[in-house]
């Protein structure tokens, strides 16, 4: 029996992933180093624990990635000015110039998508959409 909903939402997720694939390898990052350096070059300098709570990684996984983004020359880690207990970390211009190549693929890849729906199935999605995030919402506690 398929999901209504979920089935959907995993295939589609899927396939994006697939999607993405191609075109990070192509450029010479997988689609999780992608994701991290995008998401560093548009809210940059980031606490590491910061990392940890948005990508869902744990410290070990988190590292080694930055490690090698490191050696590639794409993002460089610095203590925290504010805590010299923590680390930021930030992309390398080369970074930002992957960063840039990456997002013209997701542009690109939005705007076929946007192409091919109405703006009732638009409305339909972000309605659906909401639903999932209002029904999986976890509150985490205050420290």
């Amino acid at each position: 029996m398929a999901l209504e909903f979920l089935s959907p939402l995993h295939k589609a997720s899927r396939q994006i992933s697939v999607y993405l694939e191609t075109h990070t390898r192509a450029l010479g990052v997988s689609p999780a180093e992608g994701h991290l350096i995008t998401y560093l070059d548009r809210y940059g300098p980031v606490q590491v624990g910061e990392l940890m709570r948005v990508f869902g990684m744990k410290q070990s996984t988190l590292t080694s990635m930055l490690d090698r983004l490191e050696r590639a020359g794409l993002v460089f880690r610095e203590l925290n000015p504010d805590d010299r207990r923590s680390l930021l970390v930030n992309a390398h211009e080369e970074g930002g110039e992957l960063a840039e190549k990456l997002n013209r693929v997701l542009t690109a890849l939005e705007a076929e998508i946007r192409a091919r729906i109405s703006d009732d199935e638009m409305a339909g999605f972000r309605a659906v959409m909401a639903a999932v995030e209002e029904v999986t919402r976890v509150q985490l506690r205050e420290r």
